[in-house]
């Protein structure tokens, strides 16, 4: 099961990587090239294309969502049902332990995520670029 999952998300994070560079690959660039980011990332290049690349973000939105929002999605779902169990403990000690192990989890999950989900999902305009830094 364990290799299934490592080789399911190995595979789909390829395909997702091959769709925008085919994607990528016929954009001209005609301004400088120069990424004005941290690292080069797909939405840092597409700024450098002098063609439409409606279609090239239209796919990065698409792919953020089904990559982060579907996984995210099913854990806050999971949460919930172990929140639930939690609440039908009868010692406050042990709802206490459980709380704070599920606390720390939950902290890791929503700033791996919420960062994610606010860089690739939230507003492409409006905010300033030093900001999406």
């Amino acid at each position: 099961v364990c290799s299934t999952m490592a080789v399911t998300s190995w595979i789909i994070g390829f395909l997702l990587a091959l769709i925008h560079l085919v994607l990528l690959l016929p954009l001209p660039f005609c301004v400088s090239q120069k990424v004005n980011h941290f690292f080069c990332e797909i939405t840092a290049i597409l700024k450098l294309a002098c063609a439409d690349t409606h279609l090239n973000e239209t796919m990065v939105l698409a792919g953020a969502v089904s990559v982060l929002l579907g996984p995210f999605s099913s854990i806050v779902v999971s949460y919930a049902c172990i929140f639930g169990a939690i609440l039908r403990i009868q010692s406050g000690e042990g709802q206490r332990k459980a709380f704070s192990t599920c606390s720390s989890h939950l902290c890791v999950v929503g700033l791996f995520y919420g960062t994610a989900i606010v860089m690739y999902v939230g507003p492409r305009h409006g905010s300033p670029k030093e900001q999406k830094k």
